[in-house]
């Protein structure tokens, strides 16, 4: 007979703070456009209900005139990581910065947004570390760029980090044609390839971030992010509006390739076995 320690525990996984607002379509746009969440959806017509989203961080909006009037000055506080690098951001998008980056007693280092319903929006990371990367600046003589990689210089790569293939230079070369964009980090003193990113997809709706790889004797230079970044930056300019951007990775690289927009997701996947065909 099941007993009362059978039961399951209760489990919280996150809290969304809830805010009146005047407008919901404007302030979603406002939290995407200008504080940068990726993350926004709306309910209604004209919306009345909706939210904003960025990996952990999940902000609800609701129509409610009277109550976001009264109840105008609340405070949302966010942990990030990298916030300098968010700071700039908000800065360069002309955010109303009400309280400067700097350090406070309570250990954090924290900026503070006022958003356009009169709310005040804390960003916040550990002041030991700044939350920011303990890696390296990009070294002055790294060049990232989007341009087509030869199988020889694949293979290199490859081989830096350990990853080994049996692809003939034909199926490589076909696989290397097949992308849509490739990101390029070179050594400018000697040519060497040292990092890429390929993306693929059907350039219309779906596009695939794979073979991401940075040369083992230039890792936590700022390589890999500045590749991803330069994919982002292609992705920006060329994917249309609503396409849906993937890639795999293990859980450890997850806050890598948070930093430029990438959230978890569930998914399902299916490996070919040509020995089971036929």
């Amino acid at each position: 007979m099941p007993t009362t320690d059978d039961k399951p525990e209760p489990f919280i996984s996150h809290a969304e703070p809830v805010l009146s607002v005047k407008d919901v379509a404007e302030t979603v746009k406002y939290w995407h456009e200008v504080l940068g969440f990726p993350g926004h959806w709306t309910w209604g017509t004209p919306p009345n209900h909706g939210g904003v989203s960025w990996h952990g961080a999940f902000i609800q909006f609701s129509a409610n005139s009277e109550a976001a009037e009264r109840m105008r000055g609340q405070c949302v506080w966010v942990r990030v990581k990298n916030i300098r690098e968010l700071y700039q951001l908000h800065q360069d998008r002309k955010a109303e910065i009400v309280m400067q980056l700097e350090k406070q007693p309570w250990g954090f280092v924290e900026y503070v947004v006022r958003d356009l319903n009169g709310n005040y929006i804390t960003f916040a990371a550990p002041a030991t570390s700044g939350g920011e990367s303990k890696s390296q600046s990009l070294p002055a003589n790294v060049r990232v760029m989007g341009r087509a990689l030869t199988p020889a210089e694949y293979r290199k790569l490859a081989e830096s980090v350990g990853w080994s293939g049996t692809q003939s230079d034909d199926v490589l070369q076909q696989k290397l044609d097949a992308t849509l964009f490739t990101a390029v980090a070179e050594d400018t003193e000697t040519g060497e390839v040292i990092g890429c990113a390929l993306v693929l997809g059907d350039g219309l709706s779906f596009f695939y971030i794979k073979d991401v790889m940075v040369h083992r004797d230039w890792q936590r230079k700022q390589v890999g992010s500045t590749v991803m970044r330069e994919v982002k930056c292609w992705l920006d300019a060329n994917a249309p509006q609503g396409s849906l951007v993937g890639l795999f990775t293990g859980a450890g690289l997850a806050p890598f390739y948070q930093q430029t927009g990438f959230g978890e997701a569930f998914g399902m996947i299916r490996m070919i076995d040509q020995t089971q065909l036929g």
